[in-house]
């Protein structure tokens, strides 16, 4: 069995730094209904076109009057009005209210002409046709006027941004039927290794399932991406080569997971240099240390390590961020804190930073690593710890750095806020 050695290893920083540099945030525009935008990221500022209201209406549900018509009023000498119609929030009152008139009028119903205020029904006795008001009722009580909302021309969402519900429901109640947003990036992954089963295909001795698939495609899809899944293929490197080229042409990003490192059947690095300029192949990281990365043009393929914790290990730490630029989301997918160990971390290897995945339980934080090839070493993760390069074991009842991964991958920033308090 033939075996090659890694070159200079690249620390992470720099491959993380490489692909940031060299990846192209996506440019296509597509128009989508408003109501499936949430979390797109807006292609346009958009604007209100309209104020919202565009009539002055009723926030309670009450009586409009005229509010000069009830100075001077008082719980023994109520002022009494003459009910003259009522109108529900779909309806408009035919003409302008005349002096000593009030009108029944729903929440969201619109303010008669020649009214100025409501008093709410809970405030007045009803007398026959009559209303008795207790108190003065200053002009704009429980009255929302045009604009009151927002007036026409307010930005509703910026460019870049990604549309929160409360955006996209002022951008609807402008009656707005669609919004530009950035095309969602399509993210390729090819696995590849003579080893490798589909999951439903019948079991055979000697082969595995193929499992990260599944689990980049969670990443993917958890930074706004849209993954396309291929089925694996064998260790031939025309056959790889050909698949690889197949999904950059419809593809912003291509991972190949398996067959990166240096052995006789690790066919990604005799392969991807033919593609373009190699960004750097192994990183100086355990676990995922033989990784590997060539920009083609506008876009990159990226070859990913075969065991799975190695390959979602890296997911975390160094495609994440590249994935959110491509997709033109803000941050790089988790948020910088503090923890205490509540067990030993692994000790990091001469030479290589040691990326070790975390657990919460209460306020600690537990190392929950059991092997690269071992995908439970991630059960329960939602953070993650670099310790540098030859850094001794780090104890527990130590502090350290930690990056809590963002939603939905991770707590986010309002939960590790809170542990760390």
């Amino acid at each position: 069995m033939e075996m090659h050695a890694f070159g200079a290893l690249t620390p992470v920083e720099v491959a993380r730094g490489r692909l940031l540099r060299a990846v192209r945030p996506i440019d296509r525009v597509e128009r989508i209904p408003v109501e499936a935008a949430f979390g797109r990221v807006a292609a346009r500022t958009i604007r209100a076109p309209i104020p919202i209201p565009t009539f002055a209406r009723t926030t309670w549900d009450g009586y409009a009057l005229r509010s000069e018509d009830t100075h001077g009023a008082t719980t023994r000498a109520p002022v009494d009005l003459r009910v003259v119609g009522e109108v529900f929030a779909e309806q408009s009152f035919p003409r302008a209210l005349r002096r000593g008139e009030a009108v029944a009028i729903a929440t969201g119903g619109a303010i008669p002409r020649g009214a100025d205020a409501v008093v709410i029904f809970e405030e007045v006795e009803r007398e026959g046709s009559k209303v008795l008001v207790p108190r003065p009722i200053p002009r704009g009580d429980r009255v929302s006027p045009p604009g009151h909302d927002f007036a026409r021309g307010t930005v509703l969402a910026r460019r870049g941004e990604e549309l929160s519900a409360v955006a996209l429901g002022a951008i609807a109640a402008c009656g707005v039927p669609t919004v530009p947003v950035y095309a969602r990036p399509i993210v390729a992954i090819v696995p590849n290794g003579n080893e490798l089963l589909s999951p439903g295909d019948r079991p055979r001795k000697g082969r595995i399932y193929e499992s990260n698939n599944a689990t980049l495609a969670a990443i993917v899809s958890a930074a706004g991406a849209t993954a396309r899944t291929e089925a694996p293929v064998p260790d031939q490197p025309e056959r790889i080569e050909r698949s690889l080229r197949a999904a950059l042409a419809s593809a912003d990003l291509v991972l190949a997971t398996g067959g990166s490192s240096v052995g006789e059947r690790d066919h990604l690095p005799r392969i991807l240099p033919k593609f373009g300029p190699l960004l750097f192949h192994g990183i100086a990281v355990r676990a995922g240390k033989p990784t590997l990365a060539v920009r083609v043009g506008p876009k990159l393929v990226i070859g990913m390590p075969g065991h799975p914790t190695s390959c979602l290990v890296n997911m975390y730490w160094l495609v994440l961020p590249v994935l959110r630029k491509l997709g033109r989301r803000s941050g790089p997918g988790w948020t910088e804190g503090w923890a205490v160990l509540g067990s030993d971390a692994v000790a990091a290897t001469p030479g290589l930073a040691t990326v070790v995945p975390l657990e919460f339980r209460g306020d600690r934080a537990y190392s929950t690593y059991r092997g690269s090839s071992v995908i439970t070493s991630l059960r329960g993760a939602s953070a993650y710890a670099m310790l540098r390069p030859g850094q001794r074991i780090v104890r527990a009842g130590a502090r350290i750095r930690v990056y809590h991964l963002d939603p939905p991958l991770g707590p986010g920033r309002i939960e590790a806020a809170r542990r760390n308090r």
